[in-house]
C-alpha cells in the first residue's frame, strides 16, 4: 500500500512524536509498504493514512476524509490527546469519530476513550533497540539518568529536588537530558546545576548519546503528570536499567499496576525514598530490575513490527 504518515512534529524535532513517526515509516518500509511522512496532509495520492495527535493533525484528517471518504484512516494517540484534548476539544473529538482504527502505546490508554470507540484501539508498544556495546555503570557513584524535554507536564526538575535532601553519605548523582521547550526552564536547569551537587543537566543530546547514557545509568526517574506512554520507558527497560515512575496512567500501562517503583505525582519526598531504597537496598533494586527484565519481550522490534503489520492488514 502507499501510506501517508502524517506528524505534526516537524523534520528537525528531537521529540517523542517524531522519532515515533520516523520508527514507524521504516517499519512500514520494512513490510513492503510505500511510505511518504509529512506535517500536513495536502492530497496526496494514496491509499492509507496514518495521522499522529488528534488535534494538530484534525485538518489534514478532515482533508482526507473529504477527498478519500472510503479509504482507511488511522489515528495513532499521544498522551495529550488521552489525558487532555479528546476530553475537551471539539476538532479532536472529531478526529477520533473519524478515523477508522485509533493506535494506543499502553494499554491503560483504551480507558480514555469513548466507550463507542474502545473497539476500534489496537494497542502497538514502541520498540527499542539497545545501543551497540557493553555498558558499566560508574564505581564511585549511583546514577540516575532523567530523560525528557523539559516542559511544565513532564514536571522535569521533581527528582532534582529529590536528590537535595539525601543524606551526605548518597553517592546518588542525576544526569538530565532534553531541551528546553517552555522557553522558560533553561535558566532553572543552569542554575540547578550551579547550586546543587548531585545534579547535572546536559542540554539536548542527540538519541544516540542519551541512549548511551542511559545503558550505563543504574536508574531512570521518570516524573511526569502525563504521558501516553513515555517511550524512555521503552528504552530504559531494552536497556535493562529499572524504572522509578510517578503513577500515573501511561506508566502503569507499561509497567503494570503493581510495580514497586511508584510514587506519587509531585511528591518529592517520596521520589527521594525510593531513590534512597533503589541505591542502599540490593533486593529492591533487584527486583525492580528483574520486573522490567520479564516486560523486555513488549518492547522488541519484533513485536512492534507484527502489531503494525495486523494493523495494515485489517484493511
Amino acid at each position: 500500500m502507499k501510506i501517508c504518515l502524517v506528524t505534526p512534529a516537524p523534520s528537525y524535532s528531537r521529540t517523542g512524536n517524531r522519532v515515533a513517526a520516523l520508527r514507524w515509516a521504516k517499519i512500514l518500509r520494512q513490510l513492503d509498504h510505500q511510505v511518504v511522512l509529512v506535517q500536513e496532509y495536502k492530497f496526496q495520492s494514496c491509499d492509507l493514512m496514518i495521522a499522529l495527535h488528534a488535534r494538530r493533525s484534525h485538518v489534514s484528517m478532515v482533508r482526507f476524509r473529504e477527498k478519500h471518504p472510503n479509504l482507511p484512516l488511522i489515528l495513532a494517540l499521544v498522551g495529550t490527546d488521552l489525558y487532555g484534548d479528546i476530553h475537551t476539544d471539539s476538532s479532536a473529538q472529531e478526529s477520533l469519530e473519524m478515523a477508522d482504527r485509533l493506535v494506543v502505546l499502553q494499554p491503560m490508554g483504551i480507558n480514555e476513550l469513548p466507550e463507542h470507540l474502545a473497539g476500534n484501539a489496537r494497542v502497538i508498544y514502541q520498540s527499542v533497540r539497545p545501543p551497540p556495546g557493553e555498558f558499566t555503570p560508574k564505581k564511585n557513584v549511583f546514577e540516575v539518568c532523567v530523560i525528557g524535554h523539559m516542559r511544565p507536564v513532564k514536571d522535569p526538575f521533581r527528582t532534582a529536588l529529590a536528590v537535595r535532601s539525601l543524606p551526605s553519605s548518597s553517592r546518588i548523582r542525576v544526569i538530565h537530558l532534553g531541551a528546553d521547550l517552555s522557553g522558560d526552564m533553561e535558566e532553572t536547569a543552569r542554575g540547578e546545576s550551579s547550586a546543587n551537587p548531585r545534579y547535572r543537566w546536559l542540554g539536548n543530546l542527540p538519541h544516540w548519546k542519551s541512549m548511551r547514557l542511559l545503558a550505563r545509568s543504574r536508574l531512570l526517574s521518570l516524573t511526569s503528570e502525563s504521558e501516553g506512554g513515555a517511550n524512555v520507558v521503552s528504552e530504559a527497560i531494552a536497556c535493562s536499567i529499572p524504572i522509578v515512575s510517578s503513577r500515573i496512567s501511561g506508566s502503569i500501562g507499561l509497567l503494570g499496576e503493581d510495580y514497586p517503583g511508584y510514587f506519587t505525582v509531585g511528591d518529592t519526598q517520596e521520589l527521594a525514598v525510593l531513590l534512597q531504597r533503589a541505591e542502599t537496598d540490593p533486593a529492591y533494586y533487584n527486583r525492580l530490575k528483574s520486573w522490567c527484565e520479564r516486560l523486555k519481550p513488549l518492547f522488541d522490534p519484533a513485536n512492534e513490527r507484527s502489531r503494525w503489520d495486523e494493523l495494515v492488514n485489517e484493511f
